[in-house]
């Protein structure tokens, strides 16, 4: 698994510098972003993207892994942000010198899907705890990124949060899990199991798979998204002045938390992701402002 997880990340690299324009120096007016695959599955990574690059002709690429790796990849350069989303490795990537803040983004939750028939019975139970200490008793596939991602983090806090160090035939990691959360899911749903996802990514696979959400609304599945500006001191190279102009208009309620409260209601009914920035939770708190 260490060994594929190199190989992904190694191609991501190659894929990069064989991009157009992206083989010489970025220079201005360009900014690199490492982000966690989950929203960029989702596409509002690059939905943000091209909103900021039409309204300030600053350009926006991404690179999409999972967190671990995101995290991972910044700490070679020649990124400027990475946007992630598991705290204890956000916090070890600032404490290190590679970050400067974390800054709240957008969240979303975790659900834990399964079976319709729900061979468990975990669906009506109300912690996470609960459900995957039952899911653990009788045994009933469970199936894992195993991959180091937020996705992954998140899970295994759940598992230790039930107090329960998951092994057995019954739990599978997924081999390919450092792909992201949307082969996870197909490959949970092929075989018929359980596992822990976020909500965007099962909204976003419902017509396609047969799986449901059986436990859902845990305070501790809460799934908040982070932005971390590269330290400039770290990489001299970094588009500091650019990138905090794109995170200045990511959180701002008039702009990138205006289109992330929106961003999926046309397709699903319901979005896909929150506005999380401190700009935007003085708003609620001052509906006037």
């Amino acid at each position: 698994m260490v060994q594929m997880k190199k190989i992904v990340v190694s191609v991501l690299f190659t894929l990069l510098f064989l991009m157009p324009g992206l083989s010489s120096a970025k220079g201005t007016h360009f900014i690199l972003l490492s982000s966690t695959i989950g929203p960029v599955d989702a596409g509002i990574v690059s939905a943000l993207e091209d909103h900021f690059e039409k309204e300030t002709g600053i350009r926006v690429r991404h690179v999409g892994a999972g967190t671990g790796a995101a995290l991972d990849m910044a700490r070679k350069g020649p990124f400027d942000l990475v946007l992630v989303h598991a705290k204890s490795l956000e916090e070890k990537f600032i404490e290190e010198g590679f970050g400067t803040e974390r800054i709240p983004l957008m969240y979303n939750d975790f659900v834990i899907v399964g079976p319709a028939g729900d061979p468990a019975g975990i669906k009506g139970m109300k912690t996470a705890a609960e459900a995957l200490q039952t899911i653990a008793e009788k045994k009933v596939p469970f199936i894992s990124r195993g991959d180091k991602s937020g996705t992954h983090v998140a899970e295994m806090a759940l598992w230790q949060a039930a107090g329960i160090k998951p092994t057995g035939d019954w739990y599978t990691v997924y081999e390919k899990g450092s792909l992201g959360n949307g082969p996870t899911l197909r490959y949970t749903n092929e075989k018929d199991a359980y596992t822990v996802i976020d909500r965007a990514t099962f909204l976003s696979l419902k017509k396609e798979i047969k799986l449901v959400v059986l436990m859902e609304k845990d305070e501790a599945m809460i799934n908040y998204i982070s932005l971390i500006p590269v330290n400039p001191k770290k990489f001299p190279g970094v588009n500091y002045a650019e990138t905090m102009a794109f995170v200045k208009w990511l959180t701002s309620p008039q702009k990138g938390q205006k289109i992330i409260a929106d961003f999926g209601k046309d397709v699903y009914g319901e979005p896909l992701f929150f506005p999380n920035s401190i700009e935007w939770q003085k708003t609620r708190k001052n509906p006037a402002q």
